[in-house]
């Protein structure tokens, strides 16, 4: 690796408005997401909030953009193109990487695309989308997982699978050999005890074991919408796991700060492989996006 590479790291955009209701797709868990939409998380999402911290991104210059989920929130039909269309709005296919959230495969819809729209930005086509993907993006090869799956009433936990997690390993190994920078994106936390039980990865220990055997630079996440700076203990050398906030957040909510986002950079030393970490968002509602933090994720310091 010669060139210093950027990736801007976005999650749990939550786009507003919801619409698009239609009598064929209400459940009882859209009714109560609904309600939950309406009492609560419409005071804190703003599409407008996040179409600042994408601009600021896009100011900066990063190389390319990944986005781990949870861009709509009840899995709806016009949510789904709209959240096309918005992703249009920050960039084409080969410059923005997506992998879905929980809010994304919500619950049925019967014969709907649902987040095969978005399949080109999974590198792609809609007939042929499964997961995990592997995207070679300059330095980098992005490994896309999907922790996605339908759940009931008041539960938002994720699964990968045993074909998914056995794929994945394939692929980290593969890409291992051939020292490529091995970044994985999944929305959910991929550790056990990151989360409460109704909100985990069942699968976390199994991810566990494959990230303890095979290794990667780098594993980025959402879900919580509170940002996180964690290590995991691999064979090979210690893996940085860092979460991103909500992205949306024009009101913090609980735990949850203001909108933000992370910033990679990454570059060679003497030491090896090094990766900046700069977290970038707001400090008040509608002040300026700013830099919040920074530092150098070094599995050799």
């Amino acid at each position: 690796m010669t060139e210093i590479f950027t990736l801007a790291h976005f999650s749990d955009v939550h786009l507003s408005p919801v619409a698009g209701f239609d009598w064929r797709y209400w459940n009882a868990k859209r009714l109560l997401g609904y309600l939950n939409w309406q009492r609560k998380r419409r005071h804190v999402h703003f599409a407008t909030v996040a179409d600042r911290l994408i601009a600021d991104a896009q100011k900066l210059r990063a190389d390319h953009i990944a986005i781990t989920g949870d861009l709509v929130n009840l899995g709806l039909p016009a949510e789904y193109e709209a959240a096309l269309a918005w992703l249009h709005s920050v960039g084409p296919p080969d410059e923005v990487t997506v992998v879905p959230g929980n809010h994304d495969i919500y619950s049925h819809l019967r014969d709907d695309r649902g987040i095969a729209r978005w399949a080109a930005y999974m590198d792609a086509e809609e007939e042929t989308l499964a997961f995990p993907f592997v995207r070679r993006i300059g330095p980098l090869a992005l490994i896309g997982l999907n922790s996605a799956v339908e759940t009931p009433p008041f539960v938002a936990s994720g699964l990968l699978g045993a074909r998914q997690l056995e794929i994945a390993r394939e692929q980290l190994a593969r890409l291992g050999e051939e020292g490529v920078i091995r970044v994985v994106l999944i929305h959910h936390p991929p550790l056990a005890g990151m989360t409460t039980p109704r909100r985990e990865l069942k699968d976390a220990a199994h991810f566990a074991h494959l990230l303890e055997r095979e290794g990667a630079e780098l594993v980025i996440y959402g879900h919580n919408h509170r940002p996180a700076v964690d290590w995991f203990p691999s064979r090979v050398k210690p893996v940085p796991l860092i979460a991103a906030a909500s992205a949306s957040a024009g009101a913090a909510y609980g735990e949850e700060p203001l909108a933000r986002y992370n910033v990679f950079t990454f570059f060679k030393s003497a030491s090896g492989l090094r990766i900046r970490h700069v977290v970038r968002g707001l400090e008040k509602p509608e002040g300026p996006v700013a830099k919040l933090s920074e530092e150098v994720l070094d599995a050799t310091a």
